[in-house]
């Protein structure tokens, strides 16, 4: 591994590409905060999906490409005169510092969850405008990403169910709801209760320190390592999945179930 003075000497050689690229290279002087965005967006799933993959070089990979967005950014509030990189690093040094006071201050704290619980009330004390902890969800997180934020700040504040077994009840309760919505072949009524299953049963997976997210992740991956062997079975033997019906394409299905 680096030295301190290695690290903070390979930092500063990114910031010196950043800027020849900047005033040399002409894609990089077109960028824009705008431009830039969905390309963050790709490259943070990217580093997503090697994280699920457990790839550890390609985590370094993505971490560095992603490292580069940050300083992208950095470079350009600079040239508008709004803030640099070390704006940015001694914000996130300040804030950090902030809300530990159980580490640079004199707060005690007997777990986790009251380091949670002390982050929140923290974050909403320094204003900024917002009135609700909830404000600081990202309106264009995915929604499932979203279920999950919204249930750890609320829970952050005190807000949340006793234990599981409640929680469970409603899931139970809101399968009810949506299969009578199902009954009554209501749409709209149908998609609210959907909704409010995903939502419960988001919540349950926090009551058994599950992360949806990661858990579909690996069912889609899943799904979709069992349906490419299918697929290359049926090729093997020279048939054709549209000339198939469910009962054969069954038979490949659990054949593939039992070798991925």
């Amino acid at each position: 591994m680096h030295t301190r003075e290695e690290k903070l000497e390979a930092f500063g050689r990114l910031l010196t590409i950043m800027d020849e690229l900047r005033e040399q290279c002409p894609w990089d002087r077109k960028q824009t905060m705008e431009s830039l965005r969905h390309l963050t967006i790709e490259e943070t799933y990217e580093l997503g999906d090697a994280i699920l993959d457990n790839d550890l070089e390609e985590v370094k990979k993505e971490i560095g490409d992603l490292m580069l967005h940050m300083v992208f950014y950095s470079k350009i509030g600079s040239e508008k005169g709004a803030f640099d990189v070390g704006d940015v690093l001694h914000s996130i040094c300040d804030k950090l510092v902030h809300r530990h006071p159980h580490i640079y201050g004199d707060v005690e704290v007997q777990d986790e969850e009251e380091v949670k619980a002390n982050w929140e009330k923290i974050k909403l004390k320094e204003g900024g405008g917002k009135k609700s902890v909830l404000e600081g969800v990202p309106r264009s997180l995915p929604a499932l990403v979203k279920a999950t934020r919204i249930q750890d700040k609320a829970r952050g504040v005190g807000f949340d169910w006793d234990n599981r077994e409640q929680v469970w009840e409603k899931v139970h309760e809101e399968l009810g709801e949506f299969k009578e919505a199902v009954d009554n072949d209501d749409r709209e009524e149908m998609e609210a209760e959907f909704g409010d299953v995903l939502f419960s049963m988001i919540n349950y997976s926090r009551f058994v320190d599950l992360d949806p997210e990661m858990a579909l992740e690996r069912t889609n991956k899943k799904f979709i390592s069992r349906f490419k062997h299918m697929e290359a079975a049926i090729r093997e033997d020279g048939k054709s999945m549209s000339d198939m019906n469910l009962e054969e394409l069954d038979v490949y299905w659990e054949r593939a179930k039992r070798s991925v």
